[in-house]
């Protein structure tokens, strides 16, 4: 858990999907969600997606995949070949992406957990430790 629990800054412009929508994180509040900084390029980024995928099933919480591409067909082809059925945005300046560096990711992959106040919660979970984390916060949520 982080030390500094912290409000995040909302991103009030929000980037484009691969429809052209625009997503604000706004849109996600009142939920947990796992904003997930990735790249089609990354390959470490692509080996977490099966992992995400099977607990996006599983656990009823929401992600918001931030790409840090540059080439608009790449990422829309890596979101169809990885199955991510969560919303993903991107504004397509790779490096540059004004969310990643807003929240000040430098390195990819990169993911912040947030509560459904906006309260980040955790940085870089993964795995077992996302699993038991995502268990345990449902788990109070459910009064259990």
């Amino acid at each position: 858990m982080l030390a500094d629990k912290r409000k995040i800054t909302i991103h009030r412009r929000g980037q484009a999907n691969v429809d052209g929508q625009t997503i604000q994180l706004s849109e996600l509040k009142g939920k947990y969600t796992l904003i997930e900084f990735w790249a089609s390029w990354c390959g470490p980024c692509r080996a977490f997606n099966p992992e995400l995928v099977e607990l996006y099933n599983d656990q009823g919480f929401e992600i918001l995949g931030v790409s840090l591409d540059s080439n608009k067909e790449k990422w829309e082809k890596a979101i169809e070949k990885d199955g991510l059925t969560w919303p993903n945005v991107s504004d397509l300046k790779g490096d540059n992406n004004e969310a990643a560096m807003i929240y000040g990711v430098r390195d990819i992959p990169d993911n912040f957990l947030i509560d459904e106040n906006g309260i980040i919660i955790d940085r870089f979970i993964r795995g077992e430790k996302l699993q038991m984390r995502l268990k345990q916060l449902f788990n109070e949520k459910d009064g259990l």
